[in-house]
């Protein structure tokens, strides 16, 4: 969010003109923007030294800065986040780039690993920076259907499946041999006990269930429990030559530092936490003064998810100096499909 003094009404029209204009030409270019080059691209009506007047209005409010070598300015850090919050507008992508990212999907084998190297394959080359993701979690498991295998012995598998989508399976070691036939009786019981509860009703339903039957509730509940607390280990990342060939990190300690970032799935799941429930596109500058790792970068993170009751997160990491509108674009458009993705999956019941 731009500072809480400055708002879209702080600028004059031409000054939100001449804002956008140095933003996206140092976007392009990476070079500072002056007057000169101002005027001789755009037609705004002015002369010159007007437009320097504008430049150094916007410097005064700390939205533009300019670097000692050069009478050119660059965008600052509030610069950009109140052109993100203010000016930016259609961050819808062109329909036959829509088109070609569904094709995408649609040629990707239906399984979620695949789903989410897709989408990250597709942040990446779209937004020419890294790409995150990370797997849909359960905020509670939802017991589904279950079954018990006899093995050999005494040994059964004991078969879980939740109405997310996640199958557990577990050997139990009898304290005596079971017939095929009563450990399905006992599996059709707990199907009809426990089919629809979550593991605060399985819990609750256990002293309802026969001896042996509780016995199985029990070792089933612990599968749920360790289905809900699955850690964010598993983190999908693409596009690290893209983000590395900005001019950004081409210094080793810069590059070392953005490499951290995109390396610590512990970071995205601290920011995770601080984001809102809603499907909106969340941008993050520098860090906000809130995480001193991304002083240096540009986060752009979306929610997807199905049903309130699964939820994942991907996004880019980039240099500030970013592309915002087409980047807020395609991780809306990506967070889409995989939402899209998982109703097919877990919608219904």
């Amino acid at each position: 969010m731009p500072d809480d003094q400055l708002s879209i009404d702080s600028l004059s029209e031409r000054q939100r003109q001449v804002l956008r204009i140095v933003i996206q030409e140092f976007v392009q270019t990476a070079q500072p923007v002056g007057s000169a080059g101002i005027v001789g691209r755009y037609d705004l009506g002015v002369s010159p030294a007007t437009i320097r007047n504008d430049l150094a209005a916007l410097e005064r409010m700390g939205l533009l800065t300019h670097p000692h070598t050069s009478a050119g300015r660059i965008p600052t850090d509030l610069g950009y986040r109140f052109f993100v919050h203010y000016l930016l507008s259609n961050l819808e992508l062109p329909p036959e780039e829509q088109e070609t990212i569904r094709l995408q999907f649609r040629q990707a084998p239906a399984e979620l690993d695949q789903w989410l190297r897709t989408s990250t394959a597709v942040l990446a080359r779209a937004s020419q920076s890294a790409a995150v993701a990370t797997p849909p979690r359960v905020a509670r498991c939802t017991f589904k259907h279950m079954e018990l295998v006899h093995i050999q012995g005494t040994k059964v598998l004991l078969v879980l499946v939740s109405q997310e989508g996640a199958v557990k399976q577990q050997i139990l070691d009898l304290d005596q041999p079971m017939e095929q036939h009563e450990l399905s009786r006992i599996s059709n019981e707990l199907n009809d006990q426990l089919g629809g509860l979550d593991s605060v009703g399985v819990a609750a339903r256990m002293a309802s269930l026969t001896p042996f039957a509780q016995q199985v509730a029990e070792v089933a509940l612990e599968a749920m429990r360790r289905i809900e607390q699955t850690d964010g280990a598993l983190f999908f990342r693409d596009g690290l030559a893209e983000v590395l060939s900005a001019p950004e990190f081409a210094e080793r300690e810069s590059a070392r530092r953005i490499v951290r970032v995109l390396e610590d799935p512990g970071l995205i799941e601290q920011i995770a936490e601080d984001l809102p429930d809603s499907g909106n596109v969340y941008v993050l500058i520098s860090g906000d003064g809130r995480y001193a790792e991304l002083r240096d970068v540009s986060v752009v993170l979306s929610r997807y998810g199905a049903s309130d009751r699964v939820s994942g997160l991907l996004g880019v990491i980039g240099p500030v100096r970013m592309r915002y509108g087409r980047t807020i674009g395609v991780v809306r458009f990506v967070s889409c499909i995989m939402s899209e993705k998982l109703e097919e999956i877990y919608g219904g019941d």
